[in-house]
Order: C-alpha cells, then sequence, then structure tokens
C-alpha cells in the first residue's frame, strides 16, 4: 500500500504513516475479535455502559500508544461522541469500537477506525473490520483502496434504481432529528429501490466508497462516525455534501454521501 501511495508524488510521511496507521487498527481488531461471541448480558443502561467501556479500553490499549508514538504531538480526541471543529493542528480522531452495540450482541457489523485530521481536514484515515479481515485505507490526493485494491463508487445514475442507507439516531438524540430522520426515511422509501438503516454509519459509507450501495445520509452524528467514511467516498470518487446540497465541514448538521449520478436526486428527497 505505501509503495502505491509513493509513487503519486504525496509526502511519503504521510503514506508511511497510513500503512502503520492500518497495522495498528488491524492489531486492535484482533484483540476485539478475541472478545466477539456471546450475547453480552445487561440489565441497565448502566451494564450497558460499562460493556461498552470494556471493549473501547481493550482496543483503546493498543490504539494510543503506537498512535501516538507515530505521531506524538498530535492531539487525541478523547469522546468519540464529539462533534464539530477540532481546534488548529493535528488530531487523531479514533472509534476504538465503531458499533460497539452490533459487537455485544453478537453482530457483524463492526470495525476499529482510526484518521489523522490536520487543520480540520482528514489528511488519511484506516479502517479494519476484523470479521471479514477487510482494511480499508485512504490518504488525501492518493485514493481509496481496500487490502491494496483501489476503490470506486457505484455508476449508478437513477436513484430508483439504488439501494442506499441511514443510520439510527442516538438513544438521547434530540426529538427534532429524530423526527427528521423518520421523515427522510420515508421520503426515500417513495423514491429509492432498496432503504437500509442500521448503525454503525461508517460500515454504510465504506459500502458507498466500494460501489455496493449508492448512497449514504445522517443527521447530526460525530467526528469518528463520519470522517474516516467521506474521506474513503471522496477518495472513490464520490460526492460528499450535507443533506441539502451544501459543502459538508464536521460542524454540519448533515451528512450526505453518494455516486455523482444520484447526488442530485438525492439531495431533492431529502430536501423535500
Amino acid at each position: 500500500m505505501s509503495t502505491t501511495l509513493r509513487t503519486t508524488g504525496l509526502a511519503s510521511s504521510d503514506a508511511d504513516l497510513l500503512a502503520q496507521t492500518a497495522d495498528t487498527v488491524r492489531v486492535a481488531g484482533s484483540v476485539l475479535r478475541e472478545r466477539f461471541g456471546e450475547v453480552a448480558g445487561y440489565r441497565t443502561r448502566e451494564e450497558l455502559m460499562s460493556a461498552l467501556a470494556a471493549n473501547d479500553e481493550s482496543a483503546l490499549a493498543i490504539l494510543r500508544p503506537r498512535l501516538t508514538s507515530l505521531r506524538p504531538d498530535a492531539g487525541w480526541v478523547e469522546d468519540e461522541l464529539d462533534g464539530g471543529a477540532l481546534p488548529a493542528g493535528e488530531w487523531w480522531v479514533v472509534d476504538p469500537a465503531e458499533g460497539n452495540v452490533n459487537h455485544l450482541h453478537g453482530l457483524p457489523e463492526w470495525a476499529v477506525t482510526a484518521t489523522l485530521v490536520r487543520e480540520n481536514q482528514p489528511v488519511l484515515t484506516a479502517v479494519h473490520v476484523p470479521l471479514t479481515g477487510e482494511t480499508y485505507t485512504a490518504l488525501t490526493g492518493a485514493g481509496a483502496y481496500l487490502d491494496g485494491r483501489p476503490l470506486h463508487v457505484s455508476q449508478t445514475a437513477d436513484l430508483g434504481l439504488s439501494i442506499v442507507a441511514t443510520s439510527q439516531a442516538r438513544p438521547d438524540e434530540d426529538e427534532t432529528v429524530v423526527r427528521r430522520i423518520g421523515s427522510s426515511i420515508t421520503a426515500m422509501l417513495f423514491d429509492a429501490l432498496v432503504v437500509r438503516t442500521a448503525v454503525p454509519a461508517t460500515l454504510h459509507l465504506l459500502d458507498v466508497a466500494t460501489g455496493r450501495i449508492d448512497a449514504f445520509w445522517q443527521y447530526a452524528g460525530a467526528r469518528a462516525d463520519l470522517l474516516p467514511g467521506a474521506l474513503l467516498v471522496t477518495e472513490a470518487g464520490g460526492r460528499i455534501s450535507d443533506a441539502e446540497g451544501r459543502p459538508w465541514t464536521p460542524l454540519s448538521q448533515s451528512l450526505l454521501a453518494a455516486a455523482p449520478g444520484v447526488h442530485a436526486e438525492a439531495v431533492a428527497t431529502l430536501s423535500r
């Protein structure tokens, strides 16, 4: 992977850093895979939060020291649910167990992600899906890859022939956002071929980057949910905006990632 990226003329240090970041998320993923299997038992929200934290901590024990050693001066986002802009400089935005609740329920949709953000722009990202063994990587200006194979978004040009997806709101999400999600799903049920609704957001964005699905949208959301997939989709040739078609930033209240051929139709549907 790093050899391929060096040929683009980008700084070899970023290419090498991406390769080491990918190795790091793979190691953290192997730790979580060892913890995967039986459905976790919990009866209260406190017990659920404790089980989620235990998974996070097991992966962070790998991620934090290794990534810090790669970029000692980079900041570290403490809360994976944080949103909005970051202070100046470099920051690691990491989700140690993206789709953590799925992991606890014995469901396969979960991953480990690490993204380096420089002056509020994602520079590189690595996403590892332990149960498939797949590692997705992207470096700004150098393309998106799945285990070294270049990725390209779908060529679909008709929303009526498209598979689209969205992610559920958090349990404590604002009521206005929850209702907006519900109405957007209804609108897409009329206009798209198939509508998928599940967590986590990152795995849907991986599917857009690989061309498996044609569009993904989400209201609100955290940096760790959206930055890895946004970079992968962009580098795979997709379009990123907010749900109304305006330029997307971490301060935006929504995100739409789509194949170019269906982006305008998706905006029209979500803007109704």
